[in-house]
């Protein structure tokens, strides 16, 4: 262990004796670690100490006639220089330590210890210099020990998981890992997830900076440090230890070698991870052009059966903040439950797009996906495993329309029983629809008119002028008359059913949805 005052003033053949006691001293001052012991006669030693030292001295720098004033002068720049004790050597100039500097060392906090004529000044040293050789040699054997458990730990199945959870081990503190979005991938002990969600923000600011960093806080009483794994501009996340206290410099070297080896790991889990995904995404485009045998022996060597007819098609939009979580969501489903789902990136429909297929039974699937990441989905009627293309695009369809309201699922089935002018209201049309309204709406706002909800209304009543006129209060001959103008701005022949079908069609798309 490391040489502290108690370990000095216990060990009998030094033969110390503690002068202050130790309830009138700071807690812990007694144990207090000591980075060396240094012997001086100076009136003023101070500018050749450092902070936890130990300071002996024989008192010839005291003359007979110096006050308590002087010696507590002396003592308050010692504790202000910051050594740990203070060790005086009777019987070389004056028999006994001075009570006057017994006391300064009690008003100050500093502990006092009294060195009999008997031991030697070198001894004191030589016996804490000893203490620290041997906890320098402890902490080496610890080391070699530690980064023997955590390589052994790393040629397990999960080699990440496992090394993160021997860190931990080693270390006696909680270790966790962050994935590269900032989000709380993993944490050894599984009790200690609540402390290391209080990190989170930081693990986010780190990434987001975009170069490899390390911070530092403290949370709930415990030292949290962070470090970033990957590489500068490729961070993969970001590794976090929480403790009591700060890490000594053996705990920092195998924390250093266990962030290679994760940044290490998650290098090669992204590289997999991307050479799964284009496996997957050739997997659907054999798919799609019919080649259901092919599609059905890759899945079966990688990741088990296909679904079995009927199936639906779904197809979800992950943005790039979201598309690791998602996938990493995915993949746990479909190893829970293999031949109940398949996905796939679909670069066909875009980055941010994956095609799903699933059976029925896994349907309440999608709607946990679109709540968990307030993601839209479209998802396409079932058919048969050989129809893969025409489901694709229903559901493209589908995921249009998803995305004109808030995150959820969209079904094509749905979509159909609204109709053809419904589905054009989420294309282009909507632009052409409200120009062909324009006349009608710069009319109305110049002369105050209501031609446009006019002929709304008189649409909705299937052209019929005395049913029109009741609902809007006016005369059938006001009806029929704005009804011909509008017809004349218009340029459509509104006693036809392909000019009343345009119009209403302009309507629906442009937003002016009936009002019955």
């Amino acid at each position: 262990m490391l040489p502290t005052l108690r370990s000095l003033t216990t060990n009998r053949e030094l033969a110390l004796q503690l002068l202050t006691p130790e309830e009138a001293l700071p807690a812990g001052a007694l144990d207090a670690p000591i980075a060396w012991v240094h012997s001086s006669d100076l009136a003023d030693p101070t500018p050749f100490l450092s902070p936890g030292q130990v300071l002996l001295t024989t008192g010839t720098q005291f003359g007979e006639q110096d006050g308590d004033e002087l010696i507590g002068a002396y003592v308050e720049r010692l504790s202000a220089a910051g050594i740990n004790g203070l060790g005086f050597g009777t019987e070389v100039v004056r028999a006994g330590t001075p009570d006057a500097l017994v006391e300064a060392c009690r008003l100050a906090g500093l502990p006092a210890f009294e060195v009999p004529y008997r031991t030697p000044f070198i001894a004191v040293a030589r016996a804490a210099a000893d203490m620290a050789a041997e906890e320098r040699f402890a902490r080496r054997t610890w080391t070699l020990a530690a980064h023997r458990a955590i390589a052994l730990a790393a040629l397990r199945p999960d080699g990440l998981s496992a090394s993160l959870h021997e860190l931990s081990l080693q270390l006696d503190r909680w270790v966790a890992l962050f994935d590269a979005n900032g989000g709380l991938d993993r944490v050894f002990p599984a009790e200690a997830a609540a402390a290391a969600s209080a990190a989170e923000d930081e693990a986010t600011r780190l990434l987001r900076r975009g170069n490899r960093a390390s911070s530092s806080l403290a949370a709930g009483g415990e030292t949290v440090s962070l470090q970033t794994l990957g590489r500068r501009d490729r961070l993969r996340g970001v590794l976090a230890i929480g403790g009591s206290s700060e890490l000594d410099a053996a705990g920092n070297e195998v924390v250093t070698a266990v962030i290679a080896l994760a940044g290490l790991s998650l290098e090669q889990g992204h590289t997999l991870d991307r050479a799964q995904s284009s496996l997957r995404s050739a997997v659907l485009a054999a798919w799609r052009r019919g080649d259901v045998e092919l599609a059905q022996s890759v899945s079966r060597e990688m990741w088990g059966e296909l679904p079995e007819s009927p199936v639906c098609i779904a197809l979800l939009d992950a943005p790039a903040e979201k598309l690791h979580s998602v996938t990493e969501y995915l993949e746990a489903r479909v190893a829970e439950r293999p031949g109940a789902l398949f996905f796939a990136a679909d670069p066909s429909a875009g980055e941010d797009r994956i095609a799903l297929v699933l059976g029925r039974r896994s349907l309440p699937l999608l709607d946990a996906v679109a709540a968990n990441f307030a993601v839209h989905i479209g998802v396409s009627e079932p058919r048969g495993a050989s129809e893969l293309a025409g489901g694709l695009t229903q559901a493209e369809q589908a995921l249009a329309r998803a995305q004109d309201g808030g995150p959820g699922v969209s079904a094509f089935s749905e979509l159909a029983q609204e109709g053809v002018l419904a589905y054009l209201s989420t294309t282009d049309a909507r632009e052409i629809g409200r120009a062909t309204l324009q006349p009608l709406r710069a009319h109305d706002e110049a002369a105050g008119s209501e031609l446009l909800h006019t002929l709304r209304v008189w649409l909705e009543q299937n052209g019929q002028f005395d049913a029109s006129a009741g609902l809007l209060g006016v005369h059938r001959h006001t009806v029929r008359a704005r009804v011909g103008l509008a017809e004349r701005l218009l340029g459509r022949d509104l006693s036809t059913f392909r000019g009343r079908a345009e119009i209403w069609a302009a309507l629906l798309v442009a937003g002016d949805e009936p009002s019955a």
